[in-house]
């Protein structure tokens, strides 16, 4: 049964397409840049890589070229081969505590709750649309980032607002990046043999999460009642005082969408650097001196460790620490800068071996007190078994 795994990001679309149940990969890839110039995309096939540039304004574009790539590489000829889709869905609030089939109800809800997730479910929405009309037979499946996240206490994912914000609004700790955090942790607990294990989840890519797993489950994560909380990303702030809101509404006479704007899709790293999102233009700024971009990627690092320390506390004491996602598989230097600032945890790290990318690897030296890794995440392969479960009933 050929299954197609979509993983629609603010700026990204990732695919693969498997033979279930036997979890063969036919081929994968991924779409960089949609909506910033230099957009690309990226095939695997057979091991071999190519990469094309690409005028990507936006994800129905992307659906558009995957589609026709499938079958130029004769990956499939009659489009109903494709029996079912699985889409990585960021918000579910507490609507789903698991992956569902797709059908007008569950499509509006997720609708619904985009402004939960303003980056992450109109750009699902808008692949789920896109699939659903090139290929009308296969079966859609929503899989959703939140459900990970269920297992917080009421004392985490409550804020210390009028209590009736959560009883009449939702307003909640949610969480997302829960199918990454959730299979990175459990390739933790396979390489320790360790089904207890107390682990720091590191998902880092051009939106990023940290997150406390304690025996399989999450204790606490980064983001909030939207993905802008937490960490400095590609372009959300993340943790800030909110009273910087009506004080910026008053002295710029900006209106809550003005706001929302913002602290979205003009903060982060592009609204530090005023140079790009993407971390790999950070690099080249810094390789150019630019000063913006220095200060941009030592915010980016600096949250980065307050969490883990915050989270080896809360879990008291850490067996593993795990880098994943774009920049937590790719970036050497970020990796680098953060760990060099968790010496004061006895963690050390082991230069040769973190000259990797994209590789799971262990990163820290043999006398380190915590070892760290790079593990790349499978969130594809994750949403590819839970369609196959649902299709198969």
């Amino acid at each position: 049964m050929k299954i197609l795994s979509v993983n629609a990001g603010s700026s990204s679309l990732k695919f693969q397409m498997y033979e279930m149940p036997e979890e063969k990969v036919l081929i994968s890839g991924v779409f960089e840049r949609i909506g910033i110039k230099g957009s690309c995309y990226t095939i695997k096939l057979n091991g071999e890589k190519t990469t094309k540039e690409a005028n990507l304004s936006d994800h129905k574009d992307a659906v558009k070229i995957l589609v026709d790539e499938l079958i130029a590489n004769k990956i499939i000829y009659d489009l109903n081969e494709i029996k079912g889709i699985g889409h990585r869905i960021v918000q579910g609030a507490d609507k789903f505590d698991r992956s569902v089939i797709i059908d007008d109800v569950v499509l509006k809800t997720i609708s619904d709750l985009s402004s939960l997730a303003p980056l992450h479910n109109p750009a699902a929405v808008i692949g789920i649309e896109a699939f659903k009309e090139m290929i009308p037979n296969a079966v859609a499946v929503a899989v959703f980032d939140t459900s990970f996240h269920q297992t917080m206490e009421e004392e985490t994912y409550l804020y210390a607002l009028p209590y009736e914000w959560y009883t009449d609004y939702q307003v909640r700790k949610y969480g997302a990046h829960g199918t990454s955090h959730k299979y990175v942790a459990n390739r933790l607990s396979e390489l320790l043999n360790k089904k207890d294990g107390k682990f720091i989840v590191c998902h880092l890519g051009n939106g990023g999460s940290i997150t406390a797993v304690k025996d399989g489950k999450c204790v606490d994560t980064s983001m909030g009642f939207t993905p802008n909380a937490g960490l400095v990303m590609g372009t959300r702030c993340g943790d800030i005082d909110a009273s910087i809101i009506p004080y910026m509404m008053e002295k710029a006479n900006m209106t809550p969408k003005d706001i929302d704007n913002a602290i979205n899709k003009q903060s982060g790293l592009l609204g530090i650097s005023g140079v790009s999102s993407d971390s790999r233009d950070i690099d080249e700024g810094i390789s150019e001196g630019n000063e913006r971009c220095i200060l941009a990627k030592k915010m980016f690092v600096r949250r980065v460790v307050d969490y883990i320390a915050k989270y080896y506390v809360l879990l008291n004491g850490a067996d593993a620490i795990a880098f994943t996602a774009g920049i937590g598989e790719n970036s050497i230097t970020m990796r680098k800068q953060i760990i060099e600032k968790l010496a004061i945890l006895g963690v050390e790290l082991d230069e040769e071996r973190n000259n990797v990318r994209g590789k799971e690897q262990l990163i820290t030296s043999n006398n380190s007190k915590i070892p760290c890794y790079i593990i790349p995440t499978d969130e594809e392969g994750m949403i590819a078994m839970d369609t196959y479960n649902l299709i198969e009933g």
